[in-house]
Parts: structure tokens; sequence; C-alpha cells
């Protein structure tokens, strides 16, 4: 067996790196994916992180100081607010078959008093993925607040449950009604029970205790057009503004390391109780869309398809618009983790996709 040093001067040649893997030459492999675009000038920051068993790779890219640079995960939140809610079903104070209007009243008109929790965490509610006038309360630095009365009064795309349409608005409502619940801010109640019990030191909903210059800064010019999509005028309110860094949105608001999100995947490879006891951990993860068009947990990605090509069905994980993908594979007890500062309009195929078609492969 490969001791530390042995691997260590293998990879010598790679900066930043850390490694006990099994299998070095795909590490190395997907690690050369990532530095050909930073050598391009086409990629400005990444992490990779990747466990396989007992045995972890680590590298750093670009401007990228350490394998602990804070990346914002854009729809990655979507997976931690999912969990917030099932820390509260956890504990009995909600069901997920519950109606939002339980806890949320006025979202009762017409079809919106059917709509399940499940549904709001499946995207299968109905409801759209951002609000029509989604750039109007942006530019003007609206808070969560008004995004939640646009969503509570936005009309409905479909009778709910029969259709899958991704939607933000979904998961914004969810997070409501946790606030709703526990009297406490989604940030907050999120650093509480599920970062601080797995660790996740480098994680916030929002900017949280960190500052705009310790995070990583996203490649704006090529930005989803519901984020400005590279617009100088949207610079006072796109991925990089205070605004957006601080407006702590529950779809796509977070901040966090590619070890904390390590983490928070082997959560449910190996849960503990310490968030989710493993009966709900495993009700997160499987498949809850059964007979619609995409495969949805709950708050999750449900594999393959959208991780590495040789992943298989008991994989689990989320993209990110900003340049990230982060899935787990319990068939083969692998965790990949790849944050960059690329928004995924550019780096799905040229980077996220191959690095994790490597990895699932390795």
């Amino acid at each position: 067996m490969m001791n530390r040093r042995s691997l260590m001067t293998l990879l010598a040649s790679l900066a930043a790196t850390k490694s006990h893997s099994a299998n070095p030459d795909r590490m190395k492999a997907a690690a050369q994916i990532i530095q050909k675009q930073v050598d391009a000038g086409v990629l400005e920051s990444a992490v990779l992180h990747v466990r396989r068993g007992q045995d972890t790779f680590q590298q750093a890219f670009g401007r990228a100081k350490d394998a602990e640079a804070i990346f914002l995960l854009a729809s990655f939140t979507k997976t931690l607010t999912a969990a917030g809610v099932m820390v509260l079903a956890d504990r009995g104070e909600l069901r997920l078959g519950d109606q939002a209007m339980k806890f949320i009243p006025e979202f009762s008109e017409g079809a919106r008093k059917d709509i399940t929790i499940e549904q709001l965490l499946t995207h299968t509610s109905g409801l759209p993925d951002q609000l029509e006038n989604n750039t109007e309360l942006r530019s003007k630095h609206a808070p969560l607040t008004e995004f939640v009365r646009g969503a509570i009064r936005t009309p409905l795309l479909f009778a709910p449950g029969t259709k899958y349409h991704y939607q933000s608005m979904g998961i914004l409502l969810a997070a409501e009604i946790v606030e709703r619940i526990t009297k406490t801010k989604l940030p907050e109640f999120l650093a509480k029970e599920v970062f601080q019990p797995l660790g996740m030191t480098r994680t916030a909903l929002g900017l949280g205790s960190f500052k705009l210059e310790d995070t990583i800064r996203c490649q704006t010019e090529h930005a989803a057009p519901e984020s400005g999509a590279g617009d100088p005028k949207a610079q006072t309110w796109d991925w990089n503004s205070p605004y957006w860094r601080n407006l702590a949105a529950p779809w796509g608001g977070a901040h966090g390391s590619a070890g904390d999100v390590a983490r928070f995947l082997d959560s449910f490879m190996f849960p503990t109780g310490k968030v989710l006891h493993a009966k709900m951990a495993g009700w997160m993860i499987r498949n809850h869309t059964e007979g619609l068009e995409a495969h949805r947990g709950i708050g999750f990605m449900i594999g393959p398809a959208g991780f590495g090509k040789d992943c298989s069905e008991k994989s689990f994980g989320h993209s990110g618009s900003t340049g990230t993908l982060a899935w787990a594979d319990q068939a083969t007890n692998t965790t990949c983790v790849i944050l960059t500062s690329l928004p995924s309009r550019i780096s799905s195929s040229t980077i996220l996709q191959p690095v994790a078609d490597v990895i699932s492969a390795a």
C-alpha cells in the first residue's frame, strides 16, 4: 500500500493538495481538468474535494488560497434549507404531508390550499422558479419578506403534484414555514441545528459572521439571467453585491467551503443523529417524484443523472448556477464536491461534468 510520503511525492506538482486517495492518477486527472481552465484564463478560482472510503483528496486552484476557501453555493442552498425543514419533521412539529396553509394561512387561494410541504421541497407545487418581478425586487434591494409575499400571490403554473417544475419559490415558502414555527430567522436556525452539530464552521446562510472579502468572487460576466447575466447595471444586486451576499435567500444564498459541503453530504451517508435520525435522513435522499420527469428527493437531486456518468441510482446531491456541483454515491462510498467561480452556464460542460465523470469512475 502506498504510504503518505510516497503519495505526496507523486502529487508534489499539484499545489495545495492533500491526498490519501487509493487512485492518485484519477485525482490527478480530475485536477488537471480544472487547472487547464485556470491556465487558460477562463477560471479564476476553484476547490476540489473528494472522499472515497477512508481516502481524501483536496486541492485549491487559482485565486482560492486553500481548500477552505468560501464560495457562494447557489442552489446547493436548497438542500440546507430542506434539512432545516426536516429537523422540524424529525421533532414532530410538522409533517411533509401537511398543507402549507396550515402554517401560512394566507396561502389558501384556489389550488394553493392543496399544496403540501413535500411538494414545496420536491418542485411539484406548481409555483414558478422566480417571480415575474424578480429583477425589479433585486434591483431595489427588496427584503426577503417581499419575495415571500410575491410567492404567496403568484399564479400557479399547474395543479399541485401533477408535474415537476424547478421552483425556488417553493423552497422560499418552506423556509417561511420554518421561521413561523420556530420564531427564528432561518440563518440562525440552520447555524444552530445543522451547521454547528456537523462541524460546518465555514458555512452560513447569507454571510453570517464572514466578510464579503473572505469569500470567493463569482465571475458574474457569465451569470444566469435571473442573476443579472453579467450586465454592468446589475452590479448593485448581482452575485457579488453586498445585497445578495447578505440576503440569505434560502434557495441560493448560502456560503460554504468544499469540506463543509462534504461533511453535510456525509451526514446522509452515515447519519449519526446529530441533526437527523437515520430514518429521516434516508427519507431525504430517496426519490419522491416517481412517474414525473425528474428524480427528486427532499431538497436533493437523486442520481444518476446530473452527477458523474458512472454514478449509481443511490447517488444524491445538487448543482448550483454559480458553478458548483456536489454529490455522494452510496454504492461506492464516494463524496465529490467541486466549487468554482465560473457560472455553470460555462463550467458545467467544461469543468463540472468532466471532473464528475472522472471521479465517478475512480
